[in-house]
């Protein structure tokens, strides 16, 4: 049951870090939860644990760490499609 909310959360987290992005647009469910739990991952390493948490995961800094991660993401993509 711990994994199924650890997904949902995932899935929101990164849902969120691509809203506040706009590049979230064109991300589907499953890039959502992976850019949600690596986000998690590194905001959590960058930042701490602090703030509310919520399946394990402290929310702001994992928020703060999905965008970071959404923004690398689409700024690599964006020079692979130019060249």
């Amino acid at each position: 049951m711990r994994l199924i909310w650890t997904l949902i959360v995932g899935a929101i987290i990164g849902a969120i870090a691509g809203a506040i992005t706009n590049r979230g647009a064109a991300m589907g469910w499953i890039a959502n939860i992976v850019a949600g739990l690596i986000g998690a991952w590194i905001g959590q390493g960058l930042l701490g644990t602090w703030g509310p948490s919520l399946a394990g995961m402290a929310l702001i800094p994992s928020i703060i760490g999905a965008i970071i991660l959404v923004l690398i993401v689409s700024l690599v993509v964006g020079r692979i499609s130019k060249k």
